[in-house]
């Protein structure tokens, strides 16, 4: 299994919005897509700025392909991301993941 993570930091005071755009659209396209096994979305607000973390679990390079495209080492964006974003982080991370254990 792999574990795709992006980062991405947007106004404390549009954080709630954020998140709930994220569940429109980012969210339901992981879920969506052939291989997608979960997904974790962490938020740390400090000061003016909130900090989202999103980790999906993924089969293969070739099911994140299947949602990033060939070049998937480079973060996926939508239009409206621009009206939340302080700024795009271009690239995200993969890693292969060892162990996951929950409860």
């Amino acid at each position: 299994m792999i574990a795709r993570t992006w980062q991405g930091r947007v106004p404390a005071s549009k954080a709630e919005e954020y998140y709930e755009f994220l569940k429109r659209t980012g969210l339901p396209d992981y879920q969506a897509t052939p291989g997608n096994r979960g997904v974790f979305v962490q938020r740390r607000i400090q000061g003016d700025t909130a900090q989202f973390v999103l980790t999906t679990l993924w089969d293969s390079i070739e099911s994140i392909k299947r949602f990033a495209g060939e070049r998937y080492e480079e973060a996926r964006y939508y239009p409206e991301d621009d009206d939340f974003l302080l700024e795009r982080e271009r690239y995200v991370t993969h890693a292969e993941v060892l162990m996951a254990a929950l409860g």
